[in-house]
């Protein structure tokens, strides 16, 4: 069985596919920063630096998924489901203008999880 830490569901994965026929590649990024930094934000690739404080976390609807390395000290024992919910949030993501936006929705890892991604 194949683990992951963050997946999305079929509304977003819906969303992030018309917004990256609309603007080309894109990341996801969670910085616990300003703005609704604690939602997920789809953002330009080539506008957006990362550096070695971003982590990886996997890849959904064919973009990759970062985080700041401080977000992930609260997040590292939960899995990610990015969704999305109408209204428009306060942050610079590429969704925000559609009306809708990025949400994060979480569950603590199983057991098996924890093992696997604590190795």
């Amino acid at each position: 069985m194949p683990y992951t830490i963050v997946d999305i569901t079929e509304n977003a994965d819906k969303a992030v596919k018309e917004l990256k026929l609309k603007h080309g590649n894109v990341i996801f990024h969670l910085s616990g920063g300003c703005c609704d930094g604690s939602s997920p934000m789809l953002l330009p690739k080539e506008d957006f630096y990362l550096d070695e404080s971003d982590i990886f976390m996997g890849e959904i609807g064919g973009v990759k998924f970062y985080m700041n390395e401080a977000q992930f000290e609260y997040w590292k024992h939960t899995h990610l489901t990015i969704d999305i919910t109408e209204g428009r949030g306060s942050s610079f993501s590429l969704e925000i203008p559609e009306g809708y936006r990025f949400v994060v929705k979480s569950r603590l890892l199983t057991k098996e999880e924890e093992l696997h991604f604590n190795k």
